[in-house]
């Protein structure tokens, strides 16, 4: 009886696993087959086109001796944690703050979710308009009288990477203010009279209470959140073209520019494949935690 289990097991659902067939392979050709030739010939010495001259660990020595590379992970896990940060709190504020059914609240609800209709380029160009300090907001204030003011990120350096934060906040709070007000939506009101019959502050309802119930929310929040990190690239394009000097690179522009402009193959396969180590460090021990974990 144990025996015919197995075979039965496997001849259900035949159709369905016959049809995924094409996913299945698509996955392990594209996806898996291309990430190890990407790591493999990180190995080697390819230029212009990849060729079978391997030189161990040179690529990696070179990688991180750079200083390009170094501002752009530096840069990145800037924007990244402050993102992830901002993000959130920002959006779940907004959501808290329209969920008291204030008037026009389907008015401020599109418009705080416009912003992430539009592409990162189209982002990236608005903002890099707006902090233009000739006529964006550095102009328009000056004209008002406050001639000593200055707001010019996108032209310092030391704070360029703050700028591209904010158009970044911009493109995409809106968003998790949504998915923040679609949970807070469907909290039972009787939690909220509860609390208010036993005496519990506003803050601490939100804080002990209701985002504990919003734990698949944030986790979705979070996703859609690095997703937007992982797009910066665009914004950077967009907005500073990794200057001034390459004080706003980010690791994604690293790869292209190391592989199509540099003609470089090995070394931007090294960049690539570091990245993608990072992103299975992070990913690999969350999941286990947040999947794996469970079972028994």
């Amino acid at each position: 009886m144990a025996a015919a289990t197995g075979p039965a097991r496997w001849h259900r659902n035949m159709s369905a696993k016959v049809a995924a067939i094409p996913m299945i392979a698509t996955t392990l050709v594209v996806f898996v087959g291309g990430t190890a030739w990407t790591v493999l010939y990180s190995f080697t010495n390819s230029k212009l086109l990849p060729r079978e001259e391997f030189v161990g660990l040179f690529q990696y020595e070179r990688l991180w001796t750079s200083s390009k590379w170094l501002i752009s992970i530096e840069n990145l896990a800037i924007y990244g944690i402050l993102s992830l940060i901002f993000a959130l709190v920002i959006g779940f504020l907004l959501a808290a703050l329209l969920d008291q059914k204030i008037r026009f609240e389907d008015t401020f609800r599109t418009m705080l979710l416009y912003p992430f209709a539009l592409s990162f380029i189209v982002t990236g160009l608005a903002w890099q308009w707006i902090l233009n300090p000739d006529f964006g907001v550095q102009h328009v204030v000056r004209s008002l009288g406050w001639e000593s003011f200055t707001f010019d990120p996108l032209y310092n350096s030391d704070i360029v990477i703050y700028g591209v934060l904010i158009a970044g906040l911009w493109h995409e709070t809106g968003l998790i203010m949504c998915l923040m007000l679609a949970g807070l939506r469907g909290i039972d009101e009787d939690i909220w009279k509860a609390a208010k019959i036993d005496g519990i502050p506003m803050w601490k309802t939100y804080v002990f209470i209701v985002i504990p119930m919003m734990r698949g929310i944030f986790i979705t929040a979070i996703v859609l959140i690095a997703s937007g990190i992982i797009k910066v690239y665009d914004l950077i394009v967009a907005q500073t073209g990794g200057g001034p000097g390459i004080s706003s690179e980010v690791p994604a522009k690293y790869v292209y520019d190391s592989m199509f402009l540099s003609q470089n193959l090995g070394q931007g396969f090294a960049a690539s494949t570091m990245m993608l180590l990072t992103v299975v460090i992070i990913v690999v021990p969350w999941a286990y935690l947040e999947f794996g974990g469970k079972r028994k």
